[in-house]
């Protein structure tokens, strides 16, 4: 036996979808709360604080990065409106492969090369920038919390964030201009005319979780995962019996009623068998459920049909 704890999207990105009875009358009963910060960076105790994401992957996908500072400088595909360049497509959404990078980043070497910031590409989808020695490290916002937003709402402010801009924008240029995604237009793939700078840092002292197995596709998780000691795992389909303490990440669902079918369910069954000691929600919104099998005997609670319901913000006086 052990526990297993779900990351989940916004409760709004579910909108008014219902949740079957049985699911429904469960989460009523279930404690509620709020909880603040990244759930995944929750899930791990780092030394010295911080979450740095270029670090950890590149220390995954190459090897190298312990003694120097890193900094993630992503593909991406931006669409310009009126109101400034919106993101739209990052990692694997792009479908870019090792031919990809390695037409693209040539031109993009004597750019960076110059800023004294050496860029490489170990994996397709994640392209690094060395930082040099006693570089400020800019504090920005991962891709997929950005996705749909302006790019330039992401960028800091003041002397430093107008060095990232420049750069970012000269890199533009180039991509813009660059026959390979001339190339790619042509064969109907996205193009790839921006980079997201983000997850600036050195490896951390240490790396610690209570979670023994991280099931889904984010790599920052995976990352961290491994260096924890940790199983990093591909998603199961659905729900998956087993032991220890187990985390999946579901932060791309949007479908309650598969959502309920292949997992929510099930993970209570187990509850109700013994199979499993506790479970939790945790959802993007910082709204937390935590479960308990003596919870089902809280019939007072009224059942939660839908996510967008307002419920309590804890326990109902007993």
């Amino acid at each position: 036996m052990g526990t297993a704890t779900l990351l989940l999207p916004p409760r709004a990105r579910f909108g008014g979808q219902r949740l079957s009875q049985s699911t429904a009358r469960w989460l009523g009963r279930a404690h509620q709360d709020n909880v603040e910060g990244d759930p995944v960076a929750r899930a791990f105790d780092i030394l010295p604080r911080g979450w740095p994401v270029a670090a950890v992957t590149r220390q995954r996908d190459a090897g190298d990065a312990a003694g120097s500072a890193w900094l993630r400088a992503d593909p991406v595909h931006i669409r310009p409106d009126i109101n400034g360049a919106r993101l739209l497509a990052h990692g694997d959404a792009l479908g870019l492969t090792v031919s990809d990078a390695d037409a693209l980043l040539p031109s993009l070497k004597p750019l960076f090369g110059d800023a004294g910031f050496p860029i490489d590409a170990p994996v397709p989808t994640r392209w690094y920038l060395r930082l040099p020695e006693g570089a400020e490290l800019p504090v920005l916002a991962g891709p997929a919390r950005a996705l749909g937003a302006d790019l330039f709402d992401y960028l800091p402010d003041g002397s430093q964030g107008r060095r990232w801009r420049a750069l970012l924008s000269e890199a533009q240029v180039v991509l813009h201009n660059h026959p390979h995604n001339a190339a790619r237009v042509a064969a109907g793939r996205t193009p790839v005319n921006s980079l997201w700078f983000w997850g600036a840092g050195r490896l951390p002292d240490h790396v610690r979780s209570n979670f023994n197995e991280m099931l889904g596709g984010d790599d920052a998780m995976q990352a961290f995962a491994e260096a924890a000691g940790a199983t990093a795992a591909a998603l199961p389909e659905r729900w998956r019996t087993g032991e220890g303490h187990r985390l999946f990440d579901l932060r791309h669902v949007r479908d309650l009623a598969l959502l309920d079918r292949d997992w929510l369910s099930p993970l209570l069954a187990d509850l109700r068998s013994h199979e499993l000691d506790a479970g939790t929600l945790e959802f993007g919104d910082g709204r937390r459920f935590r479960l308990e099998r003596g919870q089902r005997w809280r019939l007072w609670r009224r059942p939660i049909q839908s996510f967008v319901e307002q419920s309590p913000a804890g326990d109902a006086p007993e």
